[in-house]
């Protein structure tokens, strides 16, 4: 059984997880019978959107742990109590959140900075050898962390702006559309557009079951 570890930034599309990627994430790895342990970093959100107006929600604040526990009925795990060499694998869905709550590629782009919690943990896995994996917008966490270092291949899906700055970073952006995923073999790394590109939830989860599946398959 393979354990992932599912890194989670909020709960809704404009500030935090994406809903239907991490639900289409969760109902991947376990159908094919990993052993998922949630987590998040400590610390607030960037801030609060109301999903119904679509407008910032003017003076509250809400943790990023606190928050990604509604996606995950409570079982999370902060994410500095975690040892990345206890996985065999790291994927993180998108939404807002992955660049605005682990990292601050949303106001900076290409350059941001990542939340110090989630760059120690995804360098953690990659010197363990362990592979890691992210949907839609969450690749440019990878390029920020590794595109200096290592170039992997990612993808956003086909936005000419965001592949550039990507680029910018040192990674090689590979075009694909919303149900592909992209491997980089050598530096273990999978990568997919998600709502970057898709239409509806269908292809999210369609999208999702065989980006889970290329994941795993890179895991040692």
């Amino acid at each position: 059984m393979k354990k992932v570890a599912l890194i989670l930034s909020g709960c809704g599309v404009y500030d935090g997880s994406e809903i239907h990627e991490a639900c289409a994430a969760l109902l991947a790895l376990n159908q094919a019978g990993a052993q998922i342990t949630a987590c998040a970093p400590c610390g607030d959100q960037m801030h609060v959107i109301n999903h119904l107006a679509g407008q910032p929600a003017e003076g509250e604040t809400r943790s990023i742990l606190a928050e990604s526990a509604r996606l995950v009925r409570g079982e999370i795990t902060a994410l500095a109590d975690l040892d990345p060499a206890d996985f065999d694998a790291v994927l993180l869905p998108g939404g807002f959140g992955a660049a605005k709550n682990l990292c601050n590629f949303a106001t900076e782009g290409d350059q941001c900075t990542v939340h110090p919690e989630i760059e120690a943990f995804l360098q953690g896995a990659n010197t363990a050898g362990k592979p890691i994996g992210a949907m839609c917008i969450a690749p440019v966490i990878l390029a920020r962390v590794f595109g200096a270092d290592l170039h992997p291949q990612l993808t956003i899906g086909n936005d000419p702006a965001t592949a550039g700055m990507m680029e910018n970073m040192g990674a090689k952006h590979v075009d694909c559309t919303a149900t592909e995923t992209v491997v980089d073999q050598a530096n273990r790394m999978a990568t997919t557009p998600a709502y970057m590109l898709a239409g509806n939830i269908n292809d999210v989860f369609s999208g999702a079951s065989g980006f889970v599946e290329k994941l795993l398959q890179l895991c040692r």
